[in-house]
């Protein structure tokens, strides 16, 4: 996991779309015959850098929310026992394994026992690999496949900030992470993509967040893959700073409504970082009792998002790197429209983010969005946002799972410090 802030690199404001995708990349036949391929299921809620699973932390986690925890073989029965998806790690999962006989044949030995275990949802390959990486990894992710196609293989890649010597690539930001990402994508041919972000810094919130969750959004949608985000939730270096509560709903927020279907948190407890979810004594920290709500409210707009497709991720107010604003004929609208705020770096960005999500269009109509989140991007105070729509709307209230209609005089969403809302057009 990413624990540098090296120099962050001049951007290019345009980011180019990438085309719709269909099925993953991967997903065809093996030998004429149908693959049973990988199903994400529910939204993926995890960490990184955690204690080993006892039943004592396996039930902190399940009772906060989380529903995918990492372990080894020897755990995958104490994440059973509470309900908890298993991320398996194990020395075995590595490239090198496949070029000896003797480690290729326990690797294999391995899937073959774990493979039925009914909490096994997916195998820890590695983290933050350089292009260079790829055709190894993807000759390991090709062969977990072969041999278990109904789980995944988790890979976490860079985030914007790496240099061109950590991402392999060469070029501006822009240039240089989207070649990383192309390259991932034809080589590895991943189910899932992953990335982490940290921009909490004691100087300010540094610019590439949006910048990266609009590229990464793009790259898996032309895979036909769905995305995972992790985001920051401590400091390791006296750079950084402790995210918040309202900072933790912001990052929950602005993460589904650019469409992804997992969250991860660095990190839940891990010596030399102070923050996170618990303590080294196991005691629940500030964070754990701010995302115990957040990290079902995340998983069943998710849920709510998942047969949907993200149609687009429009900015009103501040318009900070990777942006794009919302365009005046979009079906969503504010009225009146949220005024334009300069941005500056380091500066928090303030104003109102709307994700458009609908059902992929039929015969080559294009796809119409249905539903909107609507997201206060001050996490220091709330907003009142004057929505315009269809006629009818209904509101998610996502503690409850459940729909209400909203009264056709009242369009104003009320939003707390970096909330959101989902609503939709029946």
């Amino acid at each position: 996991m990413a624990t540098r802030f090296g120099q962050i690199l001049p951007w290019v404001a345009a980011v180019l779309a990438f085309a719709a995708g269909g099925l993953p990349l991967w997903a065809a036949e093996t030998q004429g015959q149908a693959v049973a391929a990988w199903k994400l299921g529910t939204p993926i809620v995890t960490y990184w850098a955690g204690p080993a699973l006892t039943d004592a932390v396996a039930r902190q986690m399940a009772d906060g929310g989380w529903n995918l925890a990492w372990c080894a073989e020897k755990d995958l029965d104490v994440a059973r026992r509470h309900g908890l998806r298993a991320l398996l790690q194990d020395p075995l999962l590595s490239p090198a394994t496949l070029d000896n006989p003797a480690q290729r044949e326990k690797l294999d030995a391995l899937v073959a026992r774990v493979g039925t275990h009914p909490a096994l949802y997916s195998y820890f390959i590695t983290d933050e690999p350089s292009a260079p990486d790829f055709p190894g990894l993807g000759r390991l992710v090709a062969h977990l496949r072969e041999r278990d196609p109904a789980h995944v293989a988790y890979i976490n890649l860079f985030p914007t900030y790496a240099n061109n010597q950590q991402l392999g690539t060469k070029g501006d930001t822009v240039t240089a992470y989207r070649e990383h990402l192309r390259q991932y994508l034809d080589v590895v041919k991943p189910a899932l993509v992953s990335y982490d972000h940290y921009q909490f810094s004691k100087a300010g919130d540094t610019e590439q967040y949006f910048l990266n969750l609009a590229m990464v959004r793009q790259a898996a949608q032309q895979a036909g893959a769905p995305f995972l985000h992790i985001v920051q939730a401590c400091t390791w270096t006296p750079s950084m700073r402790v995210p918040t509560g309202d900072e933790m709903r912001y990052l929950v927020y602005t993460t589904l409504a650019y469409g992804a279907q997992g969250i991860s948190y660095y990190v839940y407890c891990c010596p030399g970082h102070t923050g996170g979810i618990a303590l080294p004594d196991g005691t629940p920290t500030p964070i754990y009792h701010a995302l115990k709500s957040l990290n079902r409210e995340f998983a069943a707009i998710a849920a709510q998002l998942q047969p949907l497709r993200s149609l687009g991720v429009y900015h009103a107010g501040m318009m900070p790197p990777g942006a794009e604003p919302l365009p005046n004929d979009a079906p969503f609208r504010l009225d009146p429209a949220v005024p334009a705020m300069p941005y500056k770096r380091l500066e928090r960005v303030r104003g109102i983010l709307l994700g458009l999500f609908g059902p992929t269009g039929k015969d080559g109509d294009p796809a119409k969005p249905t539903h909107v989140l609507v997201v206060n991007l001050d996490y220091q105070a709330g907003a009142a946002a004057p929505l315009v729509g269809p006629a009818t709307l209904q509101t998610f209230d996502a503690a409850a799972g459940t729909w209400s209609p909203v009264a056709a005089n009242d369009r104003t969403v009320r939003l707390p410090p970096g909330g959101g809302k989902l609503l939709r057009a029946p």
